[in-house]
């Protein structure tokens, strides 16, 4: 199996209801909003959007709520990993049955395991969706194992669905020792807004990039730069995403992302306790400080 996407892939943030939980319609504004300013695709369910603050069922919601919402414009990629394999079974099921175009399965979090347990558990998981592509989610800093390149190599080897890769691992030496798997079709992604050049540069196919749910021009931008080899236009605006990561803390209070997209006329709501979140006098001054970074959002 093949499949490959290119560009920009956000990691939906997921937006509440103040008592009905994920919030559709703020949520379809959100997504148009994402989709009118050329992001590539979408990515719910991750660490950006809450995943792990979720229950089953909200989960669920969330991956049929942004599959109605983009209406085919752009491809779903709904993260399912979770615990244990079978509610990581049951998630991937339905995001297949929802309409999704693929999965991403970070490694069961908390305890660590084997590479035999992580291989039993991936084959499970594809075992019931073996029509349906695959993505591995390394982030050994959340989910405490770590996917090598020889265990990549064996999941490949032993899933035909098993398509590609997002790489939160903090380096690009796991994306580019995997490129060349599956006849160098194998779908490269890279996790880590400071180095989005820097990956397309060594040759990854997408970003997946948190700020870009609150500047998707400025990231897109970046892209289409990097891809046209306009190297000196896209070293300028790695520079005004690197100023963004600093100025909303690069994801590390996703308060922020939601009251700059309030600013930026939708309804960002509040996080999900115990996420804190972030007071007015912040929020200002996050928001002044983008306005004169001159990145065309004011």
């Amino acid at each position: 199996m093949q499949y490959k996407i290119k560009g920009v892939i956000v990691p939906i943030l997921t937006l509440y209801h103040p008592s009905e939980g994920v919030d559709r319609l703020a949520m379809q504004a959100l997504v148009d909003f994402l989709i009118e300013r050329g992001i590539h695709a979408l990515f719910p369910g991750g660490t950006t959007g809450e995943g792990a603050l979720l229950s089953l069922p909200e989960r669920m919601k969330l991956a049929e709520i942004c599959v109605e919402a983009v209406r085919n414009r752009v491809p779903v990629i709904v993260h399912t990993g979770a615990l244990t394999t079978s509610d990581t079974v049951a998630l991937t099921c339905h995001a297949r049955s929802a309409g999704a175009q693929a999965a991403a399965i970070m490694p069961p979090f908390f305890y660590h395991h084997s590479d035999q347990g992580l291989i039993q558990h991936y084959e499970t998981v594809a075992g019931q969706v073996s029509d349906f592509p695959l993505y591995l989610y390394n982030y050994p800093a959340v989910s405490n194992n770590t996917l090598t390149a020889g265990l990549v190599a064996e999941l490949v080897r032993r899933i035909p669905n098993l398509v590609g890769m997002k790489d939160s691992g903090g380096g690009l030496e796991l994306l580019s020792a995997c490129a060349a798997l599956k006849d160098e079709q194998f779908n490269t992604a890279s996790g880590s807004d400071q180095q989005i050049l820097a990956a397309f540069q060594a040759g990854c196919d997408a970003c997946v990039s948190g700020n870009a749910n609150v500047v998707p021009e400025l990231v897109v931008s970046l892209y289409t730069a990097a891809r046209a080899g306009d190297w000196t236009t896209a070293h300028a605006l790695q520079a005004k995403v690197d100023a963004v990561r600093q100025i909303l803390r690069d994801g590390s209070q996703l308060s922020l992302y939601k009251t700059i997209l309030t600013r930026r006329g939708l309804n960002g709501g509040l996080v999900r306790p115990p996420l804190v979140q972030a007071d007015e006098d912040q929020a200002d001054e996050c928001w002044q400080a983008l306005i004169d970074l001159d990145i065309g959002i004011g």
